[in-house]
């Protein structure tokens, strides 16, 4: 099973006790997220050091075990299909969905808006469990 992961349940991984932590390590699932969002993780450091109490040592162990458990896929491998996601409430998931089209696969995400569009299929972290 292959499944796209939005930035914010990327960012739920830097908790030690998310639950979604635990569901990354399931076997039989391959995991995939824009390269964008790995940026994103980056901008957004000192934020979730802040949030999550971690150091900054503990910061960058959970980015590099983040970048060995989901594959940051390139914009230029789904960037022809950029244009299919283009009528979608919130612009800012545009390459969620252009990456999901691509792999022909799902997207986890707790995103309300993300879920508005009807494109690809979105699950929430909720869904997700049910469904495997």
């Amino acid at each position: 099973m292959k499944v796209v992961v939005d930035s914010n349940v990327l960012f739920t991984l830097f908790w030690e006790k998310s639950f979604s932590r635990h569901l990354i390590l399931r076997r039989g699932i391959k995991f995939f997220s824009p390269e964008y969002a790995l940026e994103e993780i980056n901008k957004f450091k000192r934020e979730i050091m802040k949030k999550t109490g971690l150091t900054e040592q503990e910061f960058d162990e959970t980015r590099r075990k983040i970048i060995e458990l989901v594959e940051f896929v390139p914009l230029k491998d789904y960037q022809s299909l950029l244009a299919k996601a283009q009528n979608i409430p919130d612009k800012n998931d545009i390459d969620f969905i252009a990456l999901a089209l691509k792999l022909n696969c799902l997207i986890w995400s707790n995103d309300k808006a993300l879920k508005k569009q009807s494109i690809v299929e979105v699950l929430s972290t909720k869904e997700f469990i049910e469904k495997i």
